[in-house]
């Protein structure tokens, strides 16, 4: 048997650009700013995969929103084996597992962040099999697939081939109020088994080490010696996008997105909508770093820069700026983009120009993890 467990509102606070979705007064807060949660959805997705191979499988869930919404919008059949208290809470989601465990649970499939990894992670034996459906803000933990599809391929495999090789992997999180002044110390929470088959599950996010930011210095400053006049340029998330406003004279706000046009910010900590409106008064262009050890340009950290965001902005959307180091981590592994929408995040593959200098940019693979007609990383 599978199982699904979703948090309800895993993500909520990315699109709001409030860098978590932790609490109940984040969660507020992000939904006064129009933002609301995709997990349901990814979750949905996840399993239609699974529903293509086979039509008429069973899935072990939570009621409602907590799993069971998802399993019949995705044509499966729901088995329910937990009522969640109303909200949900985190003791919940480790519940719900503790539940799917002593019902026999082969693969609990779950879909949220960090934070719902490891209550997940607290709420099983140290045998169970896990694999983490990405839709949480902050993903550092190496125990997701790489979108939502890659983790219904794998459900659908562990189910035809009586199941697959595992990796034990680790359990991270941060405290989102230090996130929110840019002091990102990932902890470890303990540890799942997860399935795995090369380029379907996520690396551990990689912090840049201090002997490389000379190297980040210098993309930055490439990247500034591009800048044109009368473009409002959408600064992300990262080390590298802080070491850019430096070069640009300005002030970034930690682990957001800002927007500057000629010299100055216009908008600071931006949400999705505030880059809507934004973009709606002139020509714009995104730019983002990648996240060290996992190769991602969309969809981890900056859901801020959303599918609807990068139709907006129209022809060449994005400027990646990164050392050529985090390039030579990946180990030929593509960059990825996930921004929920298969079509845009199809627009966006096939090769990026990465500005790694003064005077120097390589040319790199991107691969839409929601794209399955793409070539597989090796």
């Amino acid at each position: 048997m599978i199982g699904l467990i979703v948090n309800p509102v895993a993500g909520v606070g990315g699109p709001a650009g409030l860098a978590g979705s932790d609490g109940a007064d984040v969660q507020r807060r992000a939904g006064a700013r129009g933002a609301r949660s995709r997990s349901a959805e990814r979750a949905a997705a996840a399993l239609a995969v699974v529903a293509a191979a086979r039509p008429d499988e069973h899935v072990v869930t939570a009621a409602g929103a907590m799993g069971e919404d998802a399993v019949r919008a995705a044509g499966l059949r729901p088995i329910v084996v937990w009522h969640q208290r109303s909200p949900t809470s985190p003791s919940d989601t480790t519940d719900a597992a503790r539940a799917f465990a002593d019902v026999g649970v082969e693969l609990v499939l779950f879909a949220g962040g960090d934070g719902t990894a490891r209550d997940v992670a607290a709420g099983l034996p140290a045998s169970a099999i896990a694999l983490g459906i990405p839709a949480g803000v902050k993903m550092y933990s190496p125990v997701f697939a790489i979108g939502p599809s890659a983790a219904g391929s794998l459900a659908a495999a562990w189910l035809d081939e009586g199941g697959l090789p595992t990796a034990e992997r680790e359990v991270l999180d941060v405290d989102e109020e230090q996130l929110r002044r840019a002091r990102v110390e990932p902890r470890l929470f303990g540890s799942l088994r997860v399935p795995y088959r090369a380029g379907r599950t996520q690396a551990r996010k990689a912090a840049t080490p201090a002997d490389e930011q000379a190297a980040v210095r210098l993309a930055a400053r490439g990247a500034a010696s591009r800048l044109r006049p009368g473009i409002r340029y959408l600064l992300g998330p990262g080390g590298t996008m802080a070491e850019l406003a430096r070069e640009l004279g300005v002030e970034k706000t930690p682990l957001g997105v800002d927007v500057v046009l000629d010299g100055r910010v216009v908008v600071a900590g931006a949400s999705e909508q505030d880059l809507l409106d934004e973009v709606a008064r002139g020509p714009a262009r995104a730019i983002v770093s990648i996240i060290g050890g996992q190769g991602f340009l969309l969809g981890r950290g900056n859901q801020q820069l959303s599918a609807r965001l990068v139709e907006a902005i129209g022809d060449d959307p994005l400027m990646v700026v990164a050392p050529e180091q985090k390039l030579i981590d990946l180990a030929g592994r593509p960059l990825l983009v996930d921004t929920g929408d298969a079509a845009v995040d199809a627009r966006l593959a096939g090769f990026a120009h990465v500005v790694t200098g003064p005077s120097t940019t390589s040319i790199y693979p991107v691969h839409a993890p929601e794209n399955e007609g793409a070539p597989h990383a090796p």
